[in-house]
């Protein structure tokens, strides 16, 4: 439910609140939401700012800095974190201000791979020619020694400030690294498409269970699983749409785990879930549509009335929600009821 000030009005008209309690709990939830993320103008500026920062040193890097040299981005990149940890600091302790701390902890974690190529470069570990710049735009398993530099500096400054924003970089950088992966372990010319989408679904899916693992460990406190759970169902998501298939019911089960998808999202308020479920769902409605019944007048109406059927069962499920809900989650261990009920 979206709280706001009418809401506050309404109770206060129903006789439900005095006009000076609803005053004093919507000035609480105010000064309780600065520090959480939303869409407020300032947390704006704050994530602008800060992305900006963080694409001129990894996305937006160009050529010129490898004039600089192996010993040149080496330093530079230390001399940047050290700024950004001061930064850090002084944000968090003296301006208690936690999201701009956040953005600067993360833009500390994202020059590790950029330190790292500097020294790489600077001892010859690189052939000519390889630039920074296709860290982010090519796959190749020797980019992993920057991602696993990258994953412990993550958890050290994650460990160290807890601030979930931290967890951004090493969501994408478990991304990269899914990518990475498969050239490494099987071998570059067995590196086929089909294989990386393999790796990619299955490596999904693990940092899917991860970002639940951690939504479960971290369910009283601040969103430390929202990164894992986004890039991980991009992953498993992308590998299993990409995958080809001349089967009717290989394609009828991607619409069943795409259906899952949803009740999942709808289950632990994760929206990323939804979307993406509803994205595949609608793609094979569209290969009915357009392959199997494309010559069927029936199709139109049938599915017209499947709709139909599934928001009277929404409707059914409204009447009878906390019943059903209830129910459900009796049936649930403790700790995901927990979870459950706090994001609902």
């Amino acid at each position: 439910m979206e709280l706001n000030r009418r809401l506050l009005k309404e109770a206060v008209g129903n006789g439900l609140l005095s006009e000076l309690q609803a005053d004093q709990l919507w000035r609480f939830l105010s000064e309780r939401g600065q520090d959480t993320p939303s869409f407020r103008f300032t947390h704006v500026l704050y994530y602008l700012g800060g992305l900006i920062a963080i694409g001129a040193m990894s996305l937006f890097m160009n050529l010129g800095w490898e004039r600089f040299g192996g010993w040149g981005l080496f330093f530079i990149a230390l001399a940047y974190a050290g700024v950004g940890l001061w930064l850090t600091e002084f944000f968090l302790n003296r301006s208690h201000l936690p999201i701009p701390a956040g953005i600067m902890a993360t833009f500390v974690v994202v020059l590790t791979p950029l330190a790292v190529y500097g020294l790489q470069a600077a001892l010859g570990w690189w052939a000519e020619g390889k630039i920074y710049r296709e860290y982010h735009t090519h796959i190749d398993w020797r980019w992993m020694f920057m991602e696993f530099a990258t994953l412990a500096s993550g958890a050290v400054m994650l460990w160290r400030y807890r601030l979930p924003f931290l967890v951004m970089p090493i969501a994408v950088t478990l991304w990269y690294m899914s990518m990475d992966l498969t050239p490494f372990l099987f071998g570059e010319a067995d590196a086929t498409w089909e294989l990386r989408k393999f790796v990619s679904l299955w490596f999904g899916l693990l940092i899917a269970l991860l970002a639940f693992w951690v939504d479960i460990r971290t369910r009283h406190e601040k969103d430390f699983a929202f990164w894992l759970y986004l890039f991980g169902v991009i992953a498993f998501w992308g590998g299993l749409s990409m995958m080809s298939s001349d089967s009717e019911l290989n394609k009828f089960v991607y619409l069943c785990i795409n259906l899952v998808m949803i009740v999942v999202g709808a289950l632990l308020s994760r929206r990323v879930f939804a979307v993406f479920g509803g994205l595949g769902s609608a793609g094979y409605l569209g290969h009915l549509a357009y392959d199997v019944f494309k010559d069927s007048m029936m199709f139109p109406f049938v599915l017209t009335i499947i709709g139909l059927v599934v928001i009277y069962l929404g409707i059914v499920w409204q009447r009878h929600e906390e019943e059903f809900s209830n129910r459900l989650r009796g049936l649930l261990p403790l700790h995901m009821r927990e979870l459950i009920e706090r994001r609902h």
